[in-house]
C-alpha cells in the first residue's frame, strides 16, 4: 500500500513513517522540507499520485487563535482537494480529545474546523482524537507557572505516549475507513495537578504545585470530562513511569 504522511518530519510523523515502513508499506514522508506544502499547494499533486491512503498529522507553526485557524482551514482545503483529484481512498487525521467541549480554546476550535472539512469532503475518512502526549506535559506545566508556584486544575486527564499514538495511527492507516471518530488515551486517568507534581519530581523541579479549580488550561476552565475520552476508547499501554524511564535513558 502506498501511504503519504503529511507532517512526516514531526514528532508523530517520524514515528508513524518508521512503523509503516517496517510493516512493508511504501511511505512518502511529506513536509515543506521535502517539497510538499499544504498551505501553498506546492508538490501536493505529485506526492499523491498513485496513493491509497493519506495520514495528516501536520501541525500549525503558530498557536495564535487566528493563525492556527487559518493553517488548518487552508491546509485542509488544499489537501482534501488534491486527494479528490488523485482518487485517494482513505483520509486519516489526528485530532484532540475534548475539541468539541472547550470552545474557548482557539486551537480546539481550529481542529473542529479541520474535522468538519474532512467530514464534508466526500473522501472516506477516519479521525483519531488523542489525549495529551507525555511529551507536552512540560509545556502545560509552564503555562500554569506563577513565579515559583504552578497553578493547575485538579481535573482528570489521561495522557499518552506519542509512540502509542503513532502505533494506533499505523493500525488505522492499514485498515478500512470508519467514516467516524475514534479516541485513544493513555492507560489511566490522573488529576492534572498530581501529574504535574509527578513530572516535576521526576525532573528534579522543586517548584510547588497548587490545585486550583479556576486555573485555566490555555483559556478554558476544566472539569473531569473536558480532556478525558468517552466510553470505550483505544488505550495505549505505556504508563508515565515507563515513558519517563525510557526517555531519560535516551537522553
Amino acid at each position: 500500500m502506498k501511504i503519504v504522511v503529511i507532517g512526516g518530519s514531526g514528532l508523530i510523523g517520524t514515528k508513524l513513517v518508521g512503523r509503516l515502513r517496517q510493516s512493508g508499506h511504501e511511505v512518502v514522508a511529506a513536509s515543506p522540507s521535502s517539497g510538499v506544502d499544504t498551505i501553498t499547494g506546492e508538490g501536493l499533486s505529485e506526492a499523491l499520485a498513485g496513493v491509497q491512503v493519506v495520514v495528516d498529522v501536520a501541525n500549525s507553526p503558530s498557536f495564535e487563535d487566528r493563525k492556527v485557524l487559518e493553517f488548518f482551514e487552508t491546509s485542509g482545503r488544499n489537501l482534501l482537494a488534491a486527494e479528490r483529484a488523485a482518487g485517494v481512498g482513505h483520509h486519516v487525521a489526528l485530532s484532540v480529545v475534548g475539541t468539541d467541549r472547550l470552545p474557548e480554546n482557539g486551537y480546539f476550535r481550529a481542529k473542529i474546523a479541520q474535522e468538519n472539512l474532512i467530514k464534508a469532503s466526500g473522501i472516506p475518512y477516519t479521525i483519531l482524537r488523542s489525549t495529551q502526549f507525555f511529551e507536552f506535559i512540560a509545556g502545560i506545566i509552564e503555562a500554569g507557572a506563577d513565579g515559583d508556584v504552578i497553578r493547575l486544575s485538579p481535573a482528570l486527564v489521561q495522557p499518552i505516549a506519542s509512540d502509542d499514538v503513532a502505533a494506533t495511527l499505523a493500525d488505522l492507516a492499514a485498515a478500512p475507513p470508519v467514516n467516524g471518530t475514534i479516541e485513544v488515551a493513555g492507560p489511566e486517568p490522573i488529576a492534572l495537578d498530581k501529574l504535574a507534581g509527578e513530572v516535576m519530581a521526576a525532573n528534579g523541579d522543586g517548584r510547588r504545585v497548587v490545585a486550583d479549580i479556576h486555573a485555566r488550561y490555555f483559556g478554558s476552565v476544566l472539569n473531569d470530562q473536558s480532556l478525558t475520552p468517552g466510553q470505550n476508547p483505544r488505550t495505549g499501554p505505556t504508563r508515565f513511569e515507563e515513558w519517563h524511564a525510557s526517555s531519560s535513558a535516551r537522553r
